[in-house]
């Protein structure tokens, strides 16, 4: 087959727009935050869900394209993949290709769905979350974004991928489609495939939430997903198995977490509300011991002195009475 020299137009963002595109809809989110009206409301939330995935492709990008450059490394734990993929009887990928190798449209379309839709159907996915079912959006984005940074860890061993040893075909390069060329994306991150975990994700909350027969069209994407992968030989078969199984642990972990939170909430709640009206309580408790002393302090300065009262006493016993009255009782004697 005829190479071709040309590269397909890479259409991924780089981590730095990527950064610039989240900040940009952080401020319209919370811009927007302020004004009135449930549009705006709507339309704040969405932005600042959008910044959010936007600052996770940032760190996705940001980190695998820094963290796995050891060629030689990668090729010799790919090589171990092939062979723990033997021992287990697994099918080699080159039984896909073969099956498509001989149809150039079928091949340069699978370039272009590998290229495309990984991101394409995820957007469309999230939206339709957001806007038809919003009261599941955000565990179905929590658990994406602890699946993709699970597989983001992992991603620092490298891993060539198969068209990166003898054998198989890089139809990317052979029909010069390949967004590999360029410094954006990193081809030795093979294992975990994120492609597989996000059409599985797709596929698994598609079917559980929705209702319509539109949602069949999850789980052919997540097929076609595995074969263009194999075809294309982007990925072996056991990173996809490694991506399903990040991806279950970390629906599962998510879900447990929220279920403990959930019952652990009412608790802490009600202690937080128990210590927030403590300290007032304690406060006002502290005032009244204190106005005590000083209260019994205005009652004894303002009691008569015996010295103020007039004298009831016989002339001879008094002498602290004042003058005037002693004049008086030596007038009425008179």
């Amino acid at each position: 087959m005829r190479r071709h020299s040309s590269a397909m137009p890479n259409i991924m963002l780089s981590w730095q727009q990527s950064a610039l595109l989240g900040i940009a809809l952080a401020v319209i989110g919370l811009a927007l935050r302020a004004a009135r009206g449930h549009r705006f409301q709507v339309a704040s939330v969405f932005a600042i869900e959008a910044a959010f995935i936007a600052a996770l492709y940032t760190v996705w990008q940001y980190v695998a394209n820094r963290s796995v450059t050891d060629r030689a490394e990668a090729i010799r734990n790919a090589e171990a993949v092939a062979h723990a993929e033997r021992w287990l009887h697994m099918p080699p990928e080159r039984s896909v290709q073969d099956l498509v190798l001989h149809h150039s449209l079928i091949v340069q379309a699978a370039n272009v769905y590998y290229d495309t839709m990984h991101f394409a159907i995820m957007f469309v996915f999230l939206l339709w979350l957001f806007f038809r079912h919003r009261d599941r959006y955000r565990p179905v984005r929590t658990v994406l974004a602890t699946s993709t940074l699970a597989c983001l860890v992992i991603s620092f061993v490298p891993v060539a991928p198969p068209r990166l040893l003898a054998g198989y075909v890089d139809t990317a390069m052979l029909y010069g489609e390949s967004v590999y060329s360029g410094p954006i994306a990193n081809e030795l991150s093979a294992m975990p495939s994120v492609h597989v975990a996000w059409c599985v994700l797709i596929a698994w909350y598609a079917m559980r939430i929705g209702r319509s027969r539109w949602r069949l069209l999850a789980p052919a994407h997540a097929i076609i997903t595995v074969f263009v992968i194999a075809a294309t030989a982007n990925h072996w078969w056991l990173d996809g198995v490694v991506a399903v199984a990040v991806l279950c642990t970390c629906a599962y972990v998510c879900a447990g977490i929220s279920l403990g939170w959930s019952a652990l909430r009412p608790r802490v709640l009600a202690g937080v509300q128990r210590h927030v009206w403590a300290v007032p309580r304690q406060r006002a408790a502290s005032e009244s011991a204190q106005a005590v002393p000083r209260r019994t302090a205005d009652v004894a300065s303002t009691t008569t002195s015996p010295e103020s009262l007039p004298c009831t006493e016989p002339l001879l016993t008094a002498p602290a009475c004042r003058s005037d009255e002693i004049t008086r009782v030596a007038s009425d004697d008179r």
